[in-house]
């Protein structure tokens, strides 16, 4: 029987917390200790709703807000709710999984972009450099790549961590994407050293930009 109230699932979330996992995960910002495939599989059995998604994000608890972006419909969401949901946690995961699962598949993602790209908040603006990386790997008609890599150049060396990530993110996207810019994104990369001594397990790829530009452009090849 799929479990559908707020109440059940987060019981559900509480049996599956564990202690050692949450001292990780705090760690790195979030407030949680659910497997994330556990966590998955609580979200598989509610079911898809918007509705309960809205219970689930509305008490704050960091595990049902995983479960809300994953039973929530993107295109039911309007634009001010997604902001809204987006300046109301101060989880790693839940902005993650936010920006991937819900502002990336909305209709309104154009919107979300040109709404947080200038924001004076950090973590809005990093959701704003990942929806641009989106669009300059899958629909870059429009946008002003020089223009891109001009504030890269300005803000990537001294940006906050979370948007750090993000704008690095699109400027490694530019450079594989668009071979016409490659040698300028490779040139700022190396000039600014951002993520230059980044810790990497052996054969996984830098997010370096210069480092993941030739690996994925030597697997194009």
């Amino acid at each position: 029987m799929p479990i559908s109230a707020v109440a059940d699932i987060l019981a559900e979330l509480a049996a599956l917390e564990d202690p050692k996992a949450r001292a990780v995960n705090e760690r790195h910002g979030d407030a949680h200790g659910v497997n994330l495939s556990k966590l998955r599989s609580v979200a598989k059995k509610a079911g898809t709703s918007t509705d309960l998604g809205r219970s689930l994000w509305a008490t704050g608890d960091v595990a049902g807000q995983l479960v809300a972006l994953l039973v929530a419909k993107p295109r039911e969401l309007p634009a001010d709710e997604i902001d809204g949901m987006l300046r109301s946690t101060r989880s790693a995961k839940a902005h993650d999984w936010l920006v991937s699962y819900i502002a990336k598949k909305s209709p309104l993602a154009e919107e979300l972009r040109m709404r947080w790209m200038d924001d004076p908040d950090a973590d809005a603006r990093a959701a704003a450099w990942s929806l641009t990386s989106a669009r300059v790997q899958k629909s870059p008609d429009g946008l002003d790549l020089d223009a891109l890599l001009d504030r890269i150049e300005r803000e990537l060396r001294d940006a906050p961590s979370r948007e750090q990530w993000a704008m690095n993110e699109t400027l490694a996207y530019i450079g594989i994407h668009h071979p016409a810019l490659r040698e300028r994104a490779i040139a700022i990369g190396d000039r600014l050293q951002v993520l230059a001594d980044y810790p990497v397990p052996p054969n996984c790829t830098s997010p370096f930009a210069p480092a993941w530009i030739a690996e994925m452009v030597r697997r194009q090849g």
